[in-house]
Formats: C-alpha cells, sequence, structure tokens
C-alpha cells in the first residue's frame, strides 16, 4: 500500500516497545510513523505538522491521551484520534467519545482490529470547512465526523490556506462572506491545489448575491443557504465526497 504521500500517523505511547512495534508494523504496511513517549512531545509534533491518525495511550506521565486530544483537536481538527487504555471503564469511554476521540479501545490491543480501524480512518473522505462562526463549525464538524467524515476547520481565509497546503480535501465548503476575504479566494485556492476539490459555498447574507453568481462561476458544485438545511447539505456531500 506503498503511496506517494503515505498517510501519516502519530503513535503516543511511554511503552517505548509497544511504539516500536507499531512503527514496524504500520511502517510495513506503508504509513508514515512518528512516535512521542509522552503527551507534551506529542503535542510539540502536532504543532510541527498534520496527522491523519494519532494512536494515543490513555494514561501516560504529565498529560493523559484523552487531555493531548484536547489539544489535538483545537490545532488539528482533521486528525482521526484511536486511544488505547487499560482503563475502559464507562466514564473514560464516554468523555473520550463526548470529546470527540473516534474510537477507545482496550489493552491488550486486539492488533487485527487496530489495523482495521486505522485502515478504515485513512479512507474517510476529508472536508474543509472554512466559516467565521465557532458553533456552526463545532456543530458540523459533530455531525460529519458522525457521518464518516475527517472534518478541517478554519476561521478565515489566511487559516485555510495553510490546511490547503497540508492535505488533499474532497470537498470544500466556503461561507463567502469571511473575515479577511470572500469565499471565492479559497475556492480559486482550492482547485489550484487540489483541481479534482469539490467546492460548496453557504452564506446567510442577502447582499453576497453577486458573490454567489461569480462563485457559479468558479464551477462550484452547489451553494446553500443559512440557516441551513443539513440534510439537503449531507446529500450533497455525500453525492460529491463518495
Amino acid at each position: 500500500m506503498i503511496a506517494e504521500n503515505p498517510p501519516t500517523v502519530l503513535v503516543v505511547d511511554d511503552d517505548a516497545d509497544n511504539c516500536q512495534s507499531l512503527t514496524d508494523i504500520l511502517t510495513d504496511l506503508g504509513y508514515r510513523v512518528d512516535t512521542a513517549a509522552d503527551g507534551l512531545a506529542g503535542l510539540t509534533k502536532v504543532q510541527a505538522q498534520p496527522y491523519d491518525i494519532a494512536l494515543l495511550d490513555y494514561k501516560m506521565p504529565g498529560m493523559s491521551g484523552l487531555e493531548l486530544y484536547h489539544q489535538i483537536r483545537q490545532l488539528r481538527s482533521g486528525t482521526v484520534a484511536i486511544l488505547v487504555s487499560a482503563y475502559t471503564d464507562p466514564a473514560t469511554r464516554d468523555a473520550a467519545l463526548g470529546a470527540g476521540v473516534w474510537r477507545v479501545l482496550p489493552k491488550p490491543v486486539d492488533l487485527s482490529r487496530l489495523l482495521a480501524l486505522v485502515s478504515e480512518a485513512v479512507g474517510q473522505p476529508l472536508v474543509l470547512i472554512v466559516d467565521d462562526d465557532p458553533d456552526l463549525c463545532a456543530s458540523l464538524w459533530d455531525i460529519l465526523r458522525q457521518r464518516g467524515y475527517r472534518v478541517c476547520l478554519a476561521g478565515d481565509a489566511k487559516t485555510a490556506a495553510d490546511r490547503l497546503k497540508d492535505c488533499s480535501y474532497k470537498v470544500v465548503l466556503v461561507d463567502l462572506r469571511l473575515p479577511d476575504a470572500d469565499g471565492t479566494a479559497v475556492i480559486r485556492a482550492a482547485r489550484e491545489i487540489t483541481p479534482m476539490a469539490r467546492a460548496v459555498v453557504i452564506t446567510g447574507l442577502p447582499e453576497a448575491e453577486p458573490l454567489v453568481q461569480e462563485s457559479m462561476l468558479e464551477s462550484v458544485d452547489a451553494i446553500y443557504y443559512k440557516p441551513l438545511d443539513i440534510a439537503r447539505l449531507l446529500e450533497s456531500l455525500d453525492r460529491l465526497a463518495r
């Protein structure tokens, strides 16, 4: 499964043997793997670059895997987290899933199950949401994650430009009115970097109509007005991304 741009995995575990074993196995399968021995070291790596998958031990010195994931979600919302723990009591599991962790696995790890989950997560379509409304972004993140998408967030055009350089997106969902630009600039950048990316425009302002027309000329695939009809939006995303 070796690829030109292999999927990236971060393994954070204070068990050096476990880190080495997972690195060897995942590397043989074609993933690019980095490791960290504790939460703070893992956070430093996440600050430096994005990862597709984060495999996080729950109980580590200094910062738990769940505490680390709270930081990862703020920095790299598109990273899918799998938490591995010997302490998979209902409260721990509920807290992890409620925070956005995708799966919680007990120790000792069923390796075949873990590898299947990593493969499944990498195959989830990647969507970029660009909107300066943090509540809307958080809501869409939850909805789309439950629908089986990986979701990155950006609150302005500059952040979106950085996100576009990091990953190849299936769909870019863009508000036309951003604090530092109009959404058409993001759409143009997305198409330049990933010509096959699909674009969906969202807007809540009637005066944005001229920009909507301009966006249509940019081969936008769909336009939705706020408040969003979530069912129709999901239908469009499923059609465009799958």
